[in-house]
C-alpha cells in the first residue's frame, strides 16, 4: 500500500494508491501450486508438516532473495548518522484504504467508515519491516526471528522482549492476535478479504505466536500478515475498533499522533525513546521531529500554499504546473530546490475505467469505440508539455511482465484452455491504443468508433448515439478533483462528435469516496499500482469474487473465468520467471478486454522543495525516499529563511 511514483498529470488519475488485496480461485486444479524447494527467507510450501520447523530466520522475501545477512547494521540507504530534528511538511502523495487526498474525519485509517487520516501507518509497528531496495523483502522489526513449518503453512515469530506502546505498556503475543483476528472481521474490507486464509493464530509462551495457515494460502500471505499494523488489545478493550473517531489510538512506532485539524492539518510527532530506534531496520530513518500533513480542497490553493512556505516538500504531479510554476521568488532565489528522482518501479495501469457493471459498458465494442475517441497525442502535446508516454500495460514498467510479439510456449500453454473464450487478439499481437495524427480529433479513428457503435445497434438520432430500445448513450465521468477537468473536456468534445452526452460530475472527497465504496459511477479515473512481485493484490483489482466486494479496487468489475484463472497462477507462481509468464499472459487477456481508456506515465520523480533537507546520495529503488531517509539540514535551512 505504501508505494509512491505514479503518472503524475493530477491528483486524481496519477495520486491513486491501491491497496490490492482478496479474491478467489477460478478454474480450480488447473494452475495447481507447486512445491518448491527450500529457501533462506522464502515463504513456500516444502515438503513436512505444520508441526515441525525449519531454523529461524531474520527475513523473508517470496523467493527466497534476501540482500542483508542477519547481522546487517542498517540498509546501505540510509544515512546511519543522520541527524534528528526539524519537520518534514507536504500535501498527501498517496492513498490507502479509506484515506483522502483533501481532507479527513476520522483517524481510525483501518476500516471503511470515513474519510481516514493520512500518515497513520506512522504510528503503528509491524512483525517486519520493508528494505526499499528489494522487490519483497521483509526483515524483524517486533519479530526478532521466523521459522517455517515444513509445510508452509505455520509461521512461528519470536516477539523482541522490550517492544513498547506508547504508553510504555508491553507489545506482546496476544496484542498480535488481536489485531490480525480484528483486522480479519472487523478491518477495511481490502484487508479483511487479503488475510481471509489465515485460518487462526496461536500464542505460545510469553514471546511467541504462531500464524497458522489455510492450505489454499497465497504465496505472499506470510509478507502480508508481516507487514500489518499491530494494535493495541488493553487500549480497545474498552473502545469499538470499528468505529469512526478522531481520538488518537495507542501506538508503538517512530511517531504518534500530535496536533492536528479536521480536515485541514495532521502532525505526528518523533517519539523520543522508541524502543526500535536502534534497530537495523530503522537506524538512519524517522529523522524528522514533526511529520506533518496538510490538505487543500483545490490544487491551485495548494500549490500558492507551498510558495508561500505553509508546507515545504512537494511532489509535483501536474506537467503544467511544473514546466511554468517554478518561477517565483524562492527558485530564482535558489531557495526552492527542484529535483529529479528516477521512479524504478512499476507504474502499472493508468486511465479511464469504465463500470462493466453498467449494461451500456459491456458491449466490448462500445468500449473500443470509446478508446478510438481518446486522443492522447494532442493532449500530450497541448496540454502536458509532452512530458509523458502512453500507458498499455496493466504492468506498465515492468517489461518483463508485459506482453509483446505471439505468445508462446509456457505463455500460450497458459492461454490454451481459453482459446474460443477470450478474444482471437489475445493469440496474436497484444493489443496497443492506436496513435492518433495528434489534430484533436482525428477523423479517421473516429469514423472507426462510429461502425462500432453502429455494429453495436447505436444509430444517431436527433444528433445522439440511440439504441434499439430508444436508450441514448450517456457517460459521466466521476470526480472530485478539477485538476483533469481540461484533458476530459477534450475527451469529451469527441464523444459528442459519435453521438455521446458526456458530462463531468464534481462531487466532494467523502461523497466521492462513498460512490466508489458502492460502485456508483460509470467511468472513473484510477492508477492501477503493482509491485514488482504482484500476487495476492491481483485479485482485489480483477477477480471475480472482488468485482462485488464493496470497497474493493476491482472499479471496472471484471468478473471473467479467464483472468481468475491467470491471477491465480501468478499467485501460485515459486519463481520469478513463472510469475513473469503468468503476467503476459493476464496482461494480453486484460488489454483485449478494453475496460479501460489507458492514459499515460512518467519514470520520474518530479520533486521542489524549500532547501532545509538533505537526503543520501541514492534513494532506494523501490520508494521515493522522502522523507523516510531524509533528514533536517539546519545549515541549510537558516540560509532558506525556512523555521522547522
Amino acid at each position: 500500500m505504501k508505494r509512491p511514483a505514479d503518472l503524475r498529470e493530477s491528483r486524481i488519475l496519477t495520486r491513486r494508491q491501491t491497496l490490492v488485496y482478496a479474491g478467489a480461485a477460478a478454474a480450480a486444479g488447473l494452475f495447481a501450486p507447486r512445491v518448491a524447494r527450500a529457501q533462506e527467507g522464502a515463504p513456500t510450501a516444502v515438503d513436512g508438516d505444520s508441526k515441525t520447523f525449519g531454523p529461524e530466520r531474520h527475513g523473508l522475501s517470496a523467493f527466497g532473495d534476501l540482500k542483508y545477512a542477519p547481522d546487517f547494521k542498517s540498509f546501505d540507504y540510509v544515512r546511519p548518522d543522520a541527524p534528528k530534528a526539524g519537520t518534514f511538511s507536504q500535501i498527501p502523495p498517496n492513498r490507502e484504504l479509506n484515506q483522502s487526498f483533501s481532507t479527513f474525519n476520522t483517524l481510525n485509517a483501518y476500516i471503511l467508515k470515513g474519510d481516514g487520516a493520512q500518515g497513520m501507518g506512522l504510528t503503528f509497528d509491524t512483525l517486519m519491516a520493508r528494505a526499499n531496495d528489494e522487490p519483497d523483502a521483509l526483515y524483524g522489526l517486533l519479530a526478532r526471528s521466523v521459522a517455517v513449518s515444513g509445510d508452509g503453512l505455520a509461521y512461528r515469530f519470536r516477539l523482541r522482549p522490550e517492544a513498547r506502546f506508547h504508553d510504555g505498556s508491553r507489545l506482546g503475543p496476544e496484542d498480535v492476535k488481536w489485531s490480525f483476528e480484528t483486522l480479519k472481521t472487523k478491518g477495511h474490507p481490502l484487508v479483511a478479504q487479503a488475510i481471509r486464509d489465515l485460518d487462526r493464530v496461536d500464542v505460545e509462551g510469553d514471546d511467541t505466536v504462531v500464524l497458522r495457515l489455510s492450505p489454499k494460502r497465497t504465496r505472499d500471505l506470510p509478507l502480508t500478515l508481516a507487514a500489518l499494523p499491530i494494535f493495541s488489545k488493553a487500549y480497545y478493550s474498552t473502545k469499538p475498533f470499528d468505529a469512526s473517531t478522531l481520538e488518537p489510538p495507542l501506538g508503538s512506532s517512530a511517531y504518534k499522533i500530535g496536533r492536528f485539524e479536521q480536515g485541514r492539518f495532521i502532525e505526528f510527532d518523533r517519539v523520543e525513546d522508541y524502543w526500535a530506534k536502534d534497530l537495523a531496520v530503522n537506524v538512519g530513518q524517522a529523522n524528522f521531529d514533526k511529520v506533518r500533513f496538510e490538505f487543500f480542497r483545490d490544487r491551485d490553493v495548494g500549490f500558492e500554499a507551498f510558495k508561500a512556505r505553509a508546507y515545504l516538500f512537494r511532489e509535483e504531479f501536474t506537467s503544467r504546473t511544473w514546466a511554468t510554476g517554478y518561477d517565483f521568488p524562492g527558485v530564482r532565489d535558489k531557495k526552492v530546490i527542484r529535483e529529479t528522482l528516477p521512479d524504478l518501479t512499476p507504474s502499472g495501469g493508468q486511465g479511464w475505467f469504465f463500470n462493466l457493471r453498467r449494461k451500456k459498458f459491456q458491449d466490448p465494442r462500445v468500449r473500443e469505440a470509446l478508446n478510438l475517441a481518446f486522443d492522447f497525442e494532442w493532449m500530450n502535446r497541448n496540454l502536458m508539455f509532452g512530458a509523458y508516454k502512453r500507458t498499455v500495460s496493466v504492468f506498465q514498467g515492468a517489461p518483463e511482465m508485459m506482453a509483446s510479439g505471439v505468445a508462446q510456449g509456457a505463455e500460450l500453454a497458459l492461454l490454451e484452455p481459453f482459446r474460443g473464450r477470450v478474444p482471437d487478439e489475445v493469440f496474436g499481437e497484444p493489443h496497443v491504443p492506436p496513435v492518433s495524427d495528434g489534430s484533436g480529433q482525428d477523423r479517421t479513428l473516429l469514423r472507426q468508433a462510429q461502425k462500432l457503435l453502429r455494429d453495436a445497434g447505436y444509430v444517431a438520432k436527433d444528433g445522439r448515439a440511440t439504441n434499439a430500445d430508444g436508450e441514448a448513450l450517456t457517460i459521466e465521468f466521476l470526480e472530485f478533483d478539477p485538476g483533469l477537468d481540461p484533458h476530459v473536456s477534450a475527451f469529451i468534445k469527441n464523444l459528442k462528435v459519435l453521438g455521446i452526452e458526456a458530462n463531468i460530475r464534481q462531487v466532494d472527497a467523502a461523497q466521492y469516496q462513498q460512490r466508489m465504496n458502492a460502485f456508483d459511477y460509470d467511468v472513473v479515473s484510477q492508477r492501477m499500482s503493482m509491485s514488482a512481485t504482484p500476487g495476492e493484490g491481483l485479485r482485489q483489482v480483477y477477480s471475480s469474487e472482488s468485482a462485488t466486494l464493496p470497497g474493493s479496487q476491482n472499479v471496472s468489475g471484471i468478473a471473467d473465468p479467464a483472468v481468475d484463472a491467470l491471477v491465480e497462477a501468478i499467485v501460485a507462481a515459486q519463481s520469478r520467471d513463472d510469475l513473469d509468464v503468468a503476467a503476459r499472459a493476464l496482461d494480453r487477456v486484460l488489454r483485449a478486454l478494453r475496460n479501460w481508456v489507458p492514459a499515460w506515465y512518467k519514470d520520474s520523480h518530479t520533486l521542489a522543495y524549500w532547501d532545509a533537507y538533505g537526503h543520501p546520495p541514492e534513494k532506494p529503488r523501490y520508494v521515493r525516499g522522502a522523507p523516510e531517509t531524509w533528514w533536517w539540514d539546519a545549515d541549510k535551512a537558516e540560509k532558506a529563511g525556512v523555521k522547522a
